[in-house]
């Protein structure tokens, strides 16, 4: 897709779970974006306005959409001053706009991160005054958060374009106990390969995230369709870039039947995961039921189980998972025809279910480092 670049093409990076970065990279290049470059908990790439908009659309597994307004060494005040003021922010922050500041300083001689936000913010400020010619700045109009990063003293400069994280999907006002991000949950879901053609259940379901975010996969409905990005009210990225992207987004959402299927012991939490159903517009799809794990007995021969039970750190103490985990393998072998995707930070997991995974691939559930376990 290199003929789409141009002169004025923009630095982005996404952040990401660990584990997930190889994932954020493959739909950023199945969206034909340029100079894709995966590394620890972020994804790097290039592109213009448009791609801003169509990643903070269409990327499942990311976090937020930033552009990488610069990066350069800052080993002392002075040089964290001289070069934030060297970056051109006039090119995207208005004489009106408001800027607050952010961010994380590590191994660095910098590592007061109060005093790091007041040399980018003054340095950023000293700029924008002198190319406004003004001696003052309101800060009244739209809101450009900067972000800034300091590693082993260098320094990277960000602007937020997403606002509230993409798992912030819009469905999810209320959780469980111990929710699974969205972005983990479409993440499992696009490495077990589903995409609607086959029986799909969670008999660990709690607010739904999993099932949810297979029935918008199986749909192809982008997931940030049904929301609002801080750059939405950026005066630099044309609103009607936003208008057309969604609605060809809304054009390539498919019309199929499928259907999903979703258990869990808790009634509350089934009655969320309905409510959460309704308002991502698929209720539809999924049939719910007040069910125990350790009796799983699905409608059909064959399809795809995938589910985050109980790790024993939250809701319930470890032997009561280590015991539930070997009463659900124990189901489970009973239902051999089916593919199993299970997310778990127990050890000894495949011990207590009684089987080694097929394969097994590290992920972190927020800081929880788990083990994704692949059946089939």
């Amino acid at each position: 897709m290199k003929e789409r670049r141009k002169m004025n093409e923009i630095n982005f990076t996404i952040p990401c779970l660990f584990g997930l970065e190889g994932i954020v990279g493959n739909e950023l290049r199945h969206l034909g974006m340029n100079d894709v470059a995966p590394e620890n908990g972020r994804v790097h790439f290039s592109g213009n306005m448009e791609d801003l908009v169509r990643a903070n659309l269409w990327v499942r597994t990311g976090e937020r959409v930033l552009v990488r307004l610069g990066t350069f060494r800052a080993d002392t005040f002075d040089a964290l001053f001289e070069g934030t003021k060297a970056l051109p922010w006039e090119a995207w922050i208005p004489k009106d706009g408001a800027f607050p500041v952010k961010g994380h300083a590590l191994q660095s001689k910098l590592f007061s991160v109060p005093d790091c936000q007041k040399i980018v913010k003054k340095a950023i400020v000293e700029r924008l005054k002198s190319v406004y010619h003004v001696n003052w700045l309101e800060e009244t109009g739209a809101k450009y958060s900067v972000q800034f990063s300091i590693m082993k003293d260098e320094a990277v400069l960000y602007l937020d374009t997403s606002g509230a994280g993409l798992h912030k999907r819009g469905y999810r006002a209320n959780a469980n106990d111990a929710p699974l991000r969205e972005t983990l949950a479409a993440a499992m879901v696009t490495l077990s390969r589903y995409r609607g053609r086959e029986y799909f259940c969670d008999p660990f379901c709690g607010s739904g995230t999993i099932l949810i975010e297979a029935a918008m996969i199986a749909q192809n409905r982008a997931p940030g369709l049904y929301r609002n990005f801080t750059a939405e009210s950026w005066g630099c990225v044309p609103k009607e870039l936003w208008a057309k992207n969604r609605a060809e987004a809304k054009e390539k959402i498919f019309c199929r039947d499928f259907t999903l299927w979703g258990g869990d012991v808790d009634a509350r939490a089934l009655n969320t995961a309905r409510s959460n159903a309704c308002k991502a517009g698929v209720a539809q799809y999924i049939k719910f039921e007040q069910a125990d794990a350790k009796n799983f007995c699905p409608e059909r021969e064959e399809g795809i189980v995938m589910c985050n039970p109980p790790y024993g750190e939250r809701m319930m103490d470890v032997k009561s998972a280590e015991t539930l985990y070997r009463d659900f393998g124990n189901v489970m072998r009973a239902n051999e025809h089916f593919k199993l995707f299970l997310i778990s930070s127990h050890p000894e997991f495949e011990r207590f279910y009684g089987k080694r995974a097929t394969k097994k691939r590290k992920l972190y559930n927020g800081m929880i480092k788990c083990e994704f376990y692949q059946y089939y």
